[in-house]
């Protein structure tokens, strides 16, 4: 059972960065920008997005809650990704390069995804075991005549320890409560995605 110590999300933040990057240099990234003048931009950034954005917005929801520390290894392959789509220098500012191509930081990046499960849930494409998990406040009979419970408005669970708010029916509760009434009512996924 000693491979159970090593069982921890930050271990597994480690290993994604680690499919990314090897030896000091990232491997994808060193592929990708060795021929990335013959790409071109669009290209390249789609290429990034297939082999390193996937592997950073897998099962991503799942780290929710994480301290800034354990996700900065998963943030530093997001700006090497951005740095080698506009061939940036190492010193260079990423943050109006991320806005440039449209990609959330990774902390927003697992928001967004608990926010599309939870969207999911609604429009009833997801699957039951997630629609167990949720409890729309318009179902708990002392709420349902109250104004929040027309809005979309989900029930966020009472935990007493720390770990217990990184639980999905926790985390994706409170990521859809803090979004705007009119983006929760949308019942188009691919409008949810837009905006």
């Amino acid at each position: 059972m000693i491979w159970a110590s090593c069982l921890t999300l930050s271990c597994q933040c480690t290993s994604t960065s680690r499919v990314c990057h090897r030896r000091a240099s990232f491997f994808h990234l060193r592929r990708i920008r060795s021929v990335r003048r013959q790409l071109g931009r669009d290209v390249t950034a789609k290429l990034i997005t297939a082999f390193v954005l996937s592997r950073l917005d897998h099962c991503n929801a799942v780290l929710a809650g994480l301290p800034a520390m354990t996700l900065v290894s998963l943030q530093r392959v997001l700006h090497a990704a951005a740095r080698t789509v506009l061939d940036l220098k190492l010193g260079d500012h990423v943050t109006p390069t991320l806005r440039e191509l449209h990609w959330l930081p990774i902390t927003e990046r697992i928001q967004y995804k608990l926010c599309l499960l939870v969207h999911k849930m609604f429009v009833g494409h997801a699957p039951d075991y997630i629609a167990s998990l949720l409890t729309p406040a318009s179902d708990i009979p002392s709420r349902s005549s109250l104004r929040s419970s027309c809005n979309c408005v989900l029930v966020v669970p009472r935990t007493s320890r720390k770990i217990g708010d990184r639980a999905f029916s926790v985390a994706a509760p409170r990521a859809l409560n803090r979004l705007p009434t009119d983006l929760k009512l949308l019942r188009s996924t691919a409008s949810f995605i837009q905006e």
